[in-house]
């Protein structure tokens, strides 16, 4: 049965539903869902027709009547984080991978503000903004049991550095299997931030040039370079890129570059034992948690797992025939 079906027959099962206790989506092609909404995303809206939990896509709906408060609201306009092309346009990608400067200073210059670090009262790591309105990537493991959370941000003013600090930050997502958190600064004065380009590390070659900007041991704005070693270290199960660019315990959660300024990695562990052995989280991983951040949404009500699971539907109770 097509989704557009099985959205018609579940409309036509409730239609019979009160329209003064029941909120209606009405869905392109004339058709419409009945029922209680749940949750409201940006890309999708959960509602509860009696017997299941639809998600319908945004981009079915023509606008949502509620109830409860007679309101109804056109979804023509794209949400301010989506963008009207959907999830990709949260984060800003490159992946021709064919611009490439060599100068690592001059682009260290050009993106170095969009690198953070990342302090919570048991520790230090890195990060990096995504997109303007402040969100990060760090890694998991720098934020893992935390929730009192402080971004550093470097900002460049007549030559110099200067050094804002953000307390109000919310832990978005975490994949702990991948060693990946999503944060957002959601300080009221916070200004719009600057952010990085994800690249494509699978068009890299091995022996490319990279680099790496962090806060190794806490001595922020550190630069590292070196060259891209492998692209499929295998680690515990996963792959990794290996980089002889010297990773340390303070850049975790920090981006690895390519000569193009994009963002190939996630640095993330060394070998302890020996010197140019760095490991970094391949982009591609970073980009599928981003696309699928719903599915990975922090909770507070259970911060263990990203999962929340509805109730399953009681028996129907019916009253025995007289």
């Amino acid at each position: 049965m097509s989704f557009n079906k099985y959205l018609v027959l579940s409309a036509l099962i409730f239609c019979g539903l009160s329209g003064a206790f029941a909120d209606t989506i009405q869905l392109k092609g004339n058709d419409a869902v009945t029922g209680k909404i749940l949750i409201e995303k940006p890309d999708a809206v959960v509602v509860d027709v009696g017997y299941t939990v639809l998600v319908v896509p945004r981009s079915a709906i023509v606008k949502i009547s509620q109830a409860n408060t007679a309101l109804t609201r056109l979804t023509a306009t794209a949400s301010p984080l989506l963008g009207a092309n959907g999830p990709a346009q949260f984060y800003k990608t490159d992946a021709g991978h064919t611009a490439t400067v060599s100068d690592v200073r001059d682009l260290v210059n050009q993106i170095g503000e969009a690198v953070v670090q990342v302090r919570t009262p048991s520790g230090l790591g890195s990060g990096f903004f995504i997109n303007a309105d402040g969100y990060l990537i760090t890694n998991f493991h720098v934020i893992e049991g935390e929730t009192e959370i402080t971004v550093e941000v470097y900002r460049r003013v007549d030559g110099q550095l200067d050094r804002d600090s953000y307390k109000k930050v919310r832990i978005v997502a975490i994949n702990k299997f991948q060693d990946l958190a999503l944060l957002r600064i959601e300080d009221k004065n916070a200004p719009r931030f600057k952010y990085v380009t994800l690249g494509n590390s699978d068009a890299l070659s091995v022996g490319e040039p990279v680099f790496a900007i962090g806060s190794p041991m806490g001595l922020e704005r550190t630069v590292t370079e070196g060259i891209l070693s492998t692209k499929t270290r295998e680690l515990e199960g996963d792959l990794y890129l290996q980089t002889t660019a010297q990773i340390n315990p303070g850049n975790s959660g920090g981006p690895l570059f390519d000569m193009a300024g994009n963002v190939i990695g996630v640095t993330n562990m060394k070998i302890m034992f020996g010197e140019g052995l760095g490991f970094a989280i391949p982009v591609e991983l970073v980009k599928n948690f981003l696309d699928h951040r719903d599915a990975f949404a922090y909770s507070t009500d259970n911060p263990n797992t990203p999962y929340r699971y509805l109730e399953p539907p009681g028996p129907t109770s019916q009253k025995p025939a007289e």
